[in-house]
C-alpha cells in the first residue's frame, strides 16, 4: 500500500493557510499521509505562483484545493490514492 504524499503550500501570518492546516492534520490522523509544508516566500516562483491562492494542497503532485479545504472531500481523495 502506498502512502499518499501532501504537499501543504503556505506562508506565516496566513490566517486561511492556518484553519486549512488544522482540517489536513485532523485527516492525517485517520488516513496516514506524508505530509510536506512548503512556505512560498522561500521560493520567489512559488511566491508569484500561489500568493493569491494560499493554501494550496497537492495529493502525489495533484492540486486538489486552493483557498479552503474541506475534510470530507480531502478524505475521499486521500482514500482513492490508497
Amino acid at each position: 500500500m502506498n502512502v499518499p504524499r501532501v504537499r501543504f503550500y503556505t506562508k506565516a501570518g496566513c490566517e486561511l493557510c492556518e484553519h486549512a492546516l488544522a482540517v489536513v492534520l485532523r485527516a492525517q490522523r485517520r488516513i496516514p499521509f506524508d505530509l510536506e509544508q512548503v512556505d512560498i516566500t522561500a521560493d520567489p516562483e512559488l511566491f508569484q505562483r500561489y500568493r493569491y491562492r494560499i493554501p494550496v494542497v497537492e495529493i502525489d503532485g495533484e492540486e486538489v484545493f486552493d483557498l479552503t479545504v474541506r475534510e470530507d472531500r480531502l478524505l475521499e481523495r486521500l482514500r482513492r490514492r490508497r
